[in-house]
């Protein structure tokens, strides 16, 4: 689907080209993993984009570091603010330790346990906030401002997308051509980045979003052409717990993207226990939702070679064992 009407600011694949290089040697380069099982169950032949195993648990990891690494030696000096859930916090808590700068984090005071002791132990200033009655973006705003601090945002933001797309290029490269990607979908950073190097590495992949059916809001906005907010969405895919697309996520998406589906919670429960039980890795909820479209038949993978990301893993031992056991 192809949206009229681009603004020129987006970030393009050179923009991931250039996030490749600043985020060599440092990033992992995550393991690309396929399970026969899985293969059975879809009917195609599915390759797991591991970053769950990313420093900091996520692939958010690549979108912080290549942000803070594009900011001028001012700006770094001034430190950083960012707001989110968890696994951006934390990619900004580590990223910013890694580069010597200081950073601000408002989380949602109901984040997982582990989320917020490892944005406190990477170092980072924990603020909480409600996220059912603040607005974490004007919070954002107003916090940079107060203490001129450089606001890097967990999707909507050109470096921050162009990092995120080096996850993407890496499939690529292990796995050769696809004839179709599979991308969790929030805020759309990682759908939009993943999208711009399948255009470039793999210009006949049809590219999918997939986002909890509870939080539709980008499907919505997909299918009506305009960005659509939702109220907080109640699912346990806490990474995806976004109320709207991006200014630059949005077209990209319209633009690159072939569809977005949706999956039930119950949905992401069983493809937990599938990567526990089947392939050995702790995936949290968020992570396993492009997985649970193929696993649970949202999108047809019959005969296709399908990528498949796994956003993150990051999900209290507690909450684990308690999903798994309901």
């Amino acid at each position: 689907m192809v949206d009229a009407a681009l603004p020129s600011a987006l970030p393009t694949f050179a923009d991931v080209a250039a996030a490749r290089q600043r985020l060599g040697g440092v990033a992992h380069r995550t393991p690309v993993m396929t399970s026969r099982f899985a293969n059975q169950a879809s009917g195609g032949e599915l390759f797991f984009k591991c970053e769950n195993l990313q420093r900091a648990g996520a692939f958010k990891f690549r979108g912080a570091y290549n942000a803070i690494a594009s900011l001028t030696p001012e700006e770094r000096g001034r430190g950083v603010a960012a707001f989110s859930s968890g696994n951006h916090a934390q990619a900004m808590a580590l990223a910013s330790r890694l580069q010597g700068v200081s950073a601000t984090i408002l989380m949602p005071e109901d984040s997982p346990a582990m989320k917020l002791a490892a944005t406190r132990g990477y170092g980072a200033e924990v603020i909480t906030y409600d996220r059912y009655t603040e607005d974490r973006e004007a919070l954002g705003r107003k916090l940079a401002d107060e203490r001129g601090l450089t606001l890097i945002p967990p999707y909507d933001h050109p470096a921050v997308i162009a990092g995120q797309g080096t996850a993407a290029a890496e499939l690529f490269e292990e796995a050769g051509p696809l004839d179709m990607l599979l991308v969790c979908l929030g805020g759309g950073g990682l759908l939009s980045g993943s999208a711009l190097s399948a255009a470039e590495l793999s210009p006949g992949c049809t590219v999918i979003g997939v986002e909890p059916e509870a939080g539709d809001d980008g499907r919505q906005s997909f299918l009506s052409g305009r960005i659509v907010d939702i109220p907080v969405p109640q699912t346990i895919a806490d990474g995806a717990q976004t109320t709207h697309l991006g200014q630059l996520t949005f077209p990209l998406i319209r633009s690159l993207a072939r569809d977005i589906v949706t999956v039930s919670d119950a949905a992401l429960v069983k493809t937990m226990r599938f990567f526990l039980e089947r392939m050995k890795l702790v995936v949290e909820p968020t992570g396993c939702l492009a997985a649970a479209s193929a696993l649970e038949g949202a999108v047809d993978c019959r005969g296709k070679r399908v990528g498949v990301i796994i956003s993150g893993g990051n999900v209290d031992v507690q909450r684990l064992a308690a999903l798994l056991a309901a």
